[in-house]
Protein backbone atom coordinates (compact mmCIF):
# COMPACT_ATOMS: atom_id res chain seq x y z
CA UNK A 1 0.00 0.00 0.00
CA UNK A 2 1.14 3.58 -0.45
CA UNK A 3 0.31 7.16 0.37
CA UNK A 4 1.70 9.55 -2.26
CA UNK A 5 4.27 6.93 -3.25
CA UNK A 6 5.49 6.30 0.32
CA UNK A 7 5.01 2.53 0.14
CA UNK A 8 4.97 -0.11 2.85
CA UNK A 9 4.38 -3.84 3.02
CA UNK A 10 1.45 -4.53 5.34
CA UNK A 11 0.86 -7.82 7.14
CA UNK A 12 -2.47 -8.81 8.70
CA UNK A 13 -1.31 -9.93 12.15
CA UNK A 14 -4.66 -9.79 13.93
CA UNK A 15 -4.54 -13.57 14.48
CA UNK A 16 -0.85 -14.47 14.13
CA UNK A 17 2.44 -12.64 13.62
CA UNK A 18 6.02 -13.34 12.51
CA UNK A 19 8.57 -13.86 15.25
CA UNK A 20 11.25 -11.67 13.70
CA UNK A 21 9.57 -8.58 12.15
CA UNK A 22 12.77 -6.50 12.27
CA UNK A 23 14.73 -9.05 10.23
CA UNK A 24 11.71 -9.57 8.00
CA UNK A 25 11.51 -5.83 7.27
CA UNK A 26 15.07 -5.87 5.94
CA UNK A 27 14.40 -8.93 3.79
CA UNK A 28 11.04 -7.89 2.36
CA UNK A 29 11.88 -4.21 1.80
CA UNK A 30 14.63 -5.03 -0.70
CA UNK A 31 13.30 -3.71 -4.01
CA UNK A 32 15.65 -5.92 -6.05
CA UNK A 33 15.28 -9.32 -4.41
CA UNK A 34 11.91 -9.24 -2.62
CA UNK A 35 8.59 -7.41 -2.40
CA UNK A 36 10.18 -3.98 -2.01
CA UNK A 37 9.05 -0.99 0.03
CA UNK A 38 10.05 1.77 2.43
CA UNK A 39 9.44 -0.61 5.31
CA UNK A 40 7.10 -3.11 6.97
CA UNK A 41 3.94 -2.37 8.96
CA UNK A 42 1.99 -4.91 11.02
CA UNK A 43 -1.75 -4.68 11.67
CA UNK A 44 -2.10 -6.05 15.21
CA UNK A 45 -4.81 -6.33 17.89
CA UNK A 46 -4.97 -3.66 20.59
CA UNK A 47 -6.52 -3.53 24.06
CA UNK A 48 -6.90 0.26 23.93
CA UNK A 49 -7.79 1.05 20.30
CA UNK A 50 -9.40 -0.53 17.24
CA UNK A 51 -5.99 -1.89 16.21
CA UNK A 52 -2.26 -1.41 16.81
CA UNK A 53 0.27 -0.33 14.18
CA UNK A 54 3.81 -1.69 14.41
CA UNK A 55 6.23 0.01 12.03
CA UNK A 56 9.67 -1.16 10.90
CA UNK A 57 11.93 0.84 8.60
CA UNK A 58 13.73 -0.74 5.66
CA UNK A 59 16.87 -1.20 7.77
CA UNK A 60 14.92 -3.08 10.46
CA UNK A 61 14.80 -0.23 12.98
CA UNK A 62 11.47 0.63 14.54
CA UNK A 63 9.55 3.85 14.00
CA UNK A 64 7.13 5.42 16.46
CA UNK A 65 4.79 6.76 13.81
CA UNK A 66 4.19 7.05 10.09
CA UNK A 67 1.51 9.38 8.75
CA UNK A 68 1.14 7.71 5.36
CA UNK A 69 1.32 4.28 6.96
CA UNK A 70 -1.34 5.28 9.49
CA UNK A 71 -3.80 6.30 6.78
CA UNK A 72 -3.10 3.14 4.80
CA UNK A 73 -3.43 0.78 7.76
CA UNK A 74 -6.75 2.42 8.67
CA UNK A 75 -7.97 1.68 5.13
CA UNK A 76 -6.67 -1.90 5.41
CA UNK A 77 -8.41 -2.45 8.75
CA UNK A 78 -11.66 -1.23 7.22
CA UNK A 79 -11.23 -3.25 4.02
CA UNK A 80 -10.64 -6.42 6.07
CA UNK A 81 -13.68 -5.75 8.26
CA UNK A 82 -11.83 -5.10 11.53
CA UNK A 83 -13.34 -1.60 11.83
CA UNK A 84 -16.71 -0.25 10.74
CA UNK A 85 -17.88 3.23 9.84
CA UNK A 86 -15.86 6.31 8.98
CA UNK A 87 -13.84 6.72 12.19
CA UNK A 88 -11.31 4.51 13.95
CA UNK A 89 -8.47 4.65 16.47
CA UNK A 90 -4.96 3.28 16.12
CA UNK A 91 -2.47 2.48 18.86
CA UNK A 92 1.01 3.59 17.79
CA UNK A 93 4.42 4.09 19.34
CA UNK A 94 3.47 7.77 19.63
CA UNK A 95 0.16 7.12 21.38
CA UNK A 96 -3.39 6.55 20.16
CA UNK A 97 -4.24 8.36 16.93
CA UNK A 98 -7.68 9.13 15.51
CA UNK A 99 -8.39 8.59 11.82
CA UNK A 100 -11.35 9.62 9.69
CA UNK A 101 -11.95 7.62 6.52
CA UNK A 102 -13.25 8.90 3.18
CA UNK A 103 -14.97 6.76 0.55
CA UNK A 104 -15.33 6.73 -3.24
CA UNK A 105 -18.64 6.26 -5.09
CA UNK A 106 -18.39 2.47 -4.77
CA UNK A 107 -17.99 2.62 -0.98
CA UNK A 108 -14.25 1.83 -0.93
CA UNK A 109 -11.91 3.80 1.31
CA UNK A 110 -9.69 5.97 -0.89
CA UNK A 111 -8.43 8.63 1.52
CA UNK A 112 -8.07 9.37 5.22
CA UNK A 113 -7.43 12.23 7.61
CA UNK A 114 -5.35 11.54 10.71
CA UNK A 115 -5.11 13.70 13.81
CA UNK A 116 -1.37 13.73 14.49
CA UNK A 117 -1.36 15.62 17.80
CA UNK A 118 0.52 18.76 18.80
CA UNK A 119 3.99 19.40 17.38
CA UNK A 120 6.78 19.57 19.95
CA UNK A 121 9.71 21.95 19.51
CA UNK A 122 11.44 21.52 22.87
CA UNK A 123 14.97 20.45 22.04
CA UNK A 124 15.27 17.77 24.70
CA UNK A 125 11.94 16.19 23.64
CA UNK A 126 12.88 15.90 19.97
CA UNK A 127 15.15 14.24 21.31
CA UNK A 128 18.33 16.24 20.76
CA UNK A 129 21.18 17.80 22.69
CA UNK A 130 19.68 21.27 22.13
CA UNK A 131 17.99 22.87 25.13
CA UNK A 132 14.84 24.99 25.09
CA UNK A 133 13.15 25.92 21.84
CA UNK A 134 14.62 24.20 18.79
CA UNK A 135 12.71 26.36 16.29
CA UNK A 136 15.97 27.95 15.12
CA UNK A 137 19.13 25.88 15.46
CA UNK A 138 22.34 25.75 13.43
CA UNK A 139 23.95 22.47 12.39
CA UNK A 140 27.53 22.20 11.13
CA UNK A 141 27.21 19.59 8.38
CA UNK A 142 29.59 18.76 5.51
CA UNK A 143 31.43 22.03 6.00
CA UNK A 144 28.22 24.08 5.98
CA UNK A 145 26.26 25.95 8.64
CA UNK A 146 22.67 24.83 8.12
CA UNK A 147 19.80 26.61 9.86
CA UNK A 148 16.99 24.23 10.80
CA UNK A 149 13.77 23.87 12.76
CA UNK A 150 13.42 20.74 14.90
CA UNK A 151 9.95 19.29 15.45
CA UNK A 152 8.63 16.07 16.96
CA UNK A 153 5.23 15.11 15.56
CA UNK A 154 5.18 11.52 16.78
CA UNK A 155 8.75 11.08 15.59
CA UNK A 156 11.70 13.50 15.23
CA UNK A 157 12.15 15.81 12.23
CA UNK A 158 14.66 18.40 11.10
CA UNK A 159 13.17 20.93 8.66
CA UNK A 160 15.51 22.99 6.50
CA UNK A 161 14.05 25.78 4.36
CA UNK A 162 15.69 26.23 0.97
CA UNK A 163 14.65 27.83 -2.31
CA UNK A 164 15.42 24.75 -4.40
CA UNK A 165 14.97 21.34 -2.70
CA UNK A 166 15.56 19.61 -6.06
CA UNK A 167 19.14 20.86 -6.11
CA UNK A 168 20.01 19.47 -2.67
CA UNK A 169 22.43 16.54 -2.54
CA UNK A 170 19.98 14.60 -0.39
CA UNK A 171 21.99 11.40 0.13
CA UNK A 172 24.93 13.49 1.35
CA UNK A 173 23.19 16.09 3.50
CA UNK A 174 20.18 13.99 4.51
CA UNK A 175 22.37 11.11 5.62
CA UNK A 176 24.73 13.44 7.49
CA UNK A 177 21.91 15.19 9.35
CA UNK A 178 20.13 11.89 10.11
CA UNK A 179 23.25 10.70 11.94
CA UNK A 180 24.28 14.09 13.38
CA UNK A 181 25.72 13.66 16.92
CA UNK A 182 23.05 15.95 18.45
CA UNK A 183 20.32 13.40 17.63
CA UNK A 184 20.65 10.29 19.82
CA UNK A 185 17.80 8.46 18.03
CA UNK A 186 18.72 9.82 14.59
CA UNK A 187 16.26 12.10 12.80
CA UNK A 188 14.13 12.50 9.66
CA UNK A 189 15.09 15.40 7.39
CA UNK A 190 12.97 17.66 5.15
CA UNK A 191 14.29 20.24 2.70
CA UNK A 192 11.39 22.63 2.08
CA UNK A 193 10.62 25.56 -0.21
CA UNK A 194 7.78 27.82 0.93
CA UNK A 195 6.32 28.68 -2.49
CA UNK A 196 3.54 30.74 -0.95
CA UNK A 197 1.41 30.74 2.21
CA UNK A 198 -0.57 27.68 1.13
CA UNK A 199 1.99 25.62 -0.81
CA UNK A 200 5.22 23.95 0.27
CA UNK A 201 7.55 21.88 -1.90
CA UNK A 202 9.59 19.27 -0.07
CA UNK A 203 11.99 16.37 -0.35
CA UNK A 204 12.34 13.90 2.49
CA UNK A 205 15.15 11.79 3.88
CA UNK A 206 13.70 9.22 6.30
CA UNK A 207 15.89 7.73 9.00
CA UNK A 208 16.40 4.04 8.31
CA UNK A 209 14.97 4.22 4.78
CA UNK A 210 16.73 7.04 2.90
CA UNK A 211 14.92 9.23 0.38
CA UNK A 212 11.23 8.42 0.05
CA UNK A 213 8.66 9.75 -2.40
CA UNK A 214 6.62 11.16 0.49
CA UNK A 215 6.40 11.21 4.28
CA UNK A 216 3.24 11.98 6.22
CA UNK A 217 4.88 13.07 9.46
CA UNK A 218 7.48 14.91 7.37
CA UNK A 219 4.72 16.87 5.63
CA UNK A 220 3.24 17.70 9.05
CA UNK A 221 6.65 18.79 10.35
CA UNK A 222 7.22 20.97 7.28
CA UNK A 223 3.83 22.66 7.68
CA UNK A 224 4.24 23.12 11.43
CA UNK A 225 7.69 24.65 10.91
CA UNK A 226 6.31 26.96 8.21
CA UNK A 227 3.56 28.13 10.57
CA UNK A 228 6.04 28.63 13.40
CA UNK A 229 8.29 30.69 11.11
CA UNK A 230 5.40 32.80 9.78
CA UNK A 231 5.63 31.40 6.25
CA UNK A 232 2.14 29.84 6.45
CA UNK A 233 -0.96 30.55 8.55
CA UNK A 234 -2.44 28.52 11.39
CA UNK A 235 -5.87 27.08 10.62
CA UNK A 236 -5.39 27.21 6.85
CA UNK A 237 -5.00 24.08 4.71
CA UNK A 238 -1.44 23.77 3.44
CA UNK A 239 -0.56 21.65 0.42
CA UNK A 240 2.78 19.88 0.79
CA UNK A 241 4.02 18.86 -2.65
CA UNK A 242 6.31 15.84 -2.56
CA UNK A 243 7.88 13.82 -5.40
CA UNK A 244 5.17 11.15 -5.01
CA UNK A 245 2.20 13.53 -4.82
CA UNK A 246 0.44 16.09 -2.64
CA UNK A 247 -0.55 15.83 1.01
CA UNK A 248 -2.75 18.34 2.85
CA UNK A 249 -1.90 19.55 6.34
CA UNK A 250 -3.85 21.86 8.64
CA UNK A 251 -2.18 23.18 11.79
CA UNK A 252 -4.84 24.08 14.32
CA UNK A 253 -4.60 25.18 17.94
CA UNK A 254 -5.33 21.67 19.19
CA UNK A 255 -2.88 19.95 16.84
CA UNK A 256 -2.04 18.92 13.28
CA UNK A 257 -4.35 17.17 10.81
CA UNK A 258 -3.00 15.19 7.84
CA UNK A 259 -5.16 14.35 4.82
CA UNK A 260 -4.22 12.29 1.79
CA UNK A 261 -4.96 9.32 -0.43
CA UNK A 262 -4.48 5.75 0.77
CA UNK A 263 -4.05 3.19 -2.01
CA UNK A 264 -3.71 -0.56 -2.29
CA UNK A 265 -1.02 -1.48 -4.83
CA UNK A 266 -1.36 -5.27 -4.76
CA UNK A 267 -1.85 -8.25 -2.46
CA UNK A 268 0.11 -11.50 -2.40
CA UNK A 269 1.65 -14.29 -0.41
CA UNK A 270 5.29 -15.00 0.42
CA UNK A 271 6.82 -18.00 2.14
CA UNK A 272 8.77 -17.02 5.24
Amino acid sequence: MHGAGNDYIFLDCMHSRPQNPSELAVRLSDRHFSVGGDGLILLCPSASADFRMEMYNADGSTGEMCGNGLRCIAKLAHDLGYVKGEKCTAETGAGIKRVKLFFDASGKVNAAEAFMGKPISDGEKIPSSFHGSAADVTLQVCGQNIKATLINIGNPHCVVFTENPAAVNLPLLGGAIENYPAFPQRINVEFVNAVNRSLLEARVWERGSGETLACGTGACAAAAAAVACGKCAEGERITVRLPGGDLSVTCRENGVYLYGRAALSFTGEIKL
